[in-house]
């Protein structure tokens, strides 16, 4: 570890230096590079994936907070004529207008990123959208290094104890795979979790949901108390007799929770729900 960074993590980034070269290796291996990509990385803090990346890709734009990393990296990385670095928060920047002066630099086709744990949420949603308003950008594939147990819920199976709301609306917007896992002692200073490599690539689903919003607050209020059996989290939207029967139409057991309904068994009941304008008006 370079001494000039080992001294100066800021807790309020949730700053923490991958150390690792086999998992720097893995991230990159993970995003499939070729000549004609354009790498949208979030906090390239010190640099070390920075660099794996230049040598391999069209360009790369780099979203840094930390106005002494910016120092570092500008001056790291100015023989790169395919490199550009904005300073700021990810999650307020309009980077798109931003960019509008450097063509190189304009319609990213991969992100890979070593994120912030604490705003990791914030951060796929800024990515993805949501199931009611996806983010219609089109990127090939998302790297994310993130907390273990948020990649666990993100590549979770149905009737696991991962799986839950995150995983729906997740996958609803991408396909999800982990891709290694990664120890706290790969990084200075150690976080106090592990770690895992997730790409995710988002998709457009061959069934999607007839009503979106129908869609996402029924997950939101499936999965309100875990609990409790669908039938009693859905009652303040439907009669307990009239889900019943709708879940047996749909070959799903009526004494099922929330978590055991696959992604494709939560658009069936979406699309089969008797009270479409009161769903969409919760």
């Amino acid at each position: 570890m370079d001494k000039q960074y080992s001294s100066r993590t800021k807790k309020r980034f949730g700053q923490h230096w991958l150390q690792s070269d086999r998992v720097l290796d893995q991230i990159a291996n993970a995003a499939e590079l070729n000549s004609s990509d354009r790498i949208l990385e979030i906090g390239p803090g010190t640099g070390v994936l920075t660099r794996r990346l230049l040598g391999s890709v069209d360009s790369v734009l780099a979203v840094e907070i930390d106005k002494y990393l910016c120092k570092k990296l500008t001056k790291k990385f100015q023989e790169y004529q395919n490199f550009l670095l904005l300073q700021g928060d990810f999650l307020a920047l309009d980077i798109p207008e931003l960019v509008k002066p450097f063509p190189l630099f304009q319609k990213q086709t991969k992100i890979v990123a070593n994120i912030p744990y604490n705003i990791t949420g914030l951060i796929l949603e800024k990515l993805l959208g949501s199931i009611s308003q996806p983010n219609t950008k089109d990127y090939e594939s998302i790297v994310l290094l993130i907390q273990k147990e948020v990649g666990d819920r993100l590549t979770a199976n149905p009737s696991t104890k991962e799986y839950g709301a995150l995983s729906v609306r997740i996958q609803y917007l991408a396909s999800c795979e982990k891709i290694c896992d990664v120890p706290a002692k790969a990084f200075y200073p150690p976080p106090k979790v592990d770690s895992v490599v997730v790409r995710l690539r988002p998709h457009t689903l061959s069934n999607p949901a007839e009503n979106v919003r129908q869609l996402e607050t029924l997950v939101k209020l499936g999965f309100s108390s875990r609990r409790k059996m669908l039938r009693n989290n859905l009652k303040s939207v439907i009669e307990v007799d009239d889900l019943n029967n709708l879940l047996e139409k749909l070959d799903i057991n009526p004494q099922s929770r929330a978590e055991d309904l696959s992604l494709e068994n939560w658009i069936s009941l979406s699309n089969s729900f008797p009270c479409a304008e009161v769903i969409s008006n919760k």
